[in-house]
């Protein structure tokens, strides 16, 4: 039957290992970094407006800055979610996606046999920045740009890490 079948997207995950989910990966230093400012702009209320109104601040300032990290954690999930997707469709092996051990970076590694693909950035909505690193080669954009550009930029990755023939036609 049709429907016993998998489709496409299930059977190229299937033959590259990668089980076709990214992990969360929240930064800690960002949380922290969200309630020191936080804490300092409050604290700037409290000979104007009193105790009541800095933790009003307060509460208002972190709880900002938690969705402005969790929204900027989401779109380089989805940024990384879409290369790897790209990569596996055009016929990479990928053994797996996994997130920062330490929970002290938004940072993903992508598991290929010739390798590792360090995938992540700066999780904070207005000013996320995505980057990429592989054997000691980086390079970071804006997280907006990549997402616009997320085909080309995956072409782009792909030809690097991937398609051997044009590498050695490089050197």
């Amino acid at each position: 039957m049709q429907l016993e079948q998998p489709t496409q997207v299930e059977q190229s995950t299937q033959e590259s290992g990668w089980s076709g989910t990214v992990p969360s990966a929240v930064d800690a230093r960002v949380l922290g970094l969200v309630v020191v400012v936080g804490g300092l702009a409050a604290s700037l209320n409290i000979p104007y407006g009193g105790l009541p109104m800095a933790l009003a601040a307060f509460g208002l300032l972190v709880g900002g800055g938690v969705v402005a990290h969790v929204l900027g954690e989401r779109k380089l999930r989805r940024i990384t979610d879409g290369l790897v997707e790209r990569w596996v469709d055009d016929g990479a092996h990928i053994e797996d996606v996994t997130r920062s051990s330490d929970w002290m970076q938004t940072e993903w590694t992508v598991h290929t046999p010739d390798g590792e693909i360090r995938i992540g950035g700066l999780a904070l909505v207005p000013i996320s920045r995505f980057s990429v690193e592989w054997q000691g080669m980086g390079d970071a954009m804006n997280a907006s740009e990549a997402e616009e550009n997320l085909d080309a930029l995956a072409k782009g990755l792909y030809a690097e890490f991937f398609d051997i023939g044009s590498a050695t036609q490089r050197s």
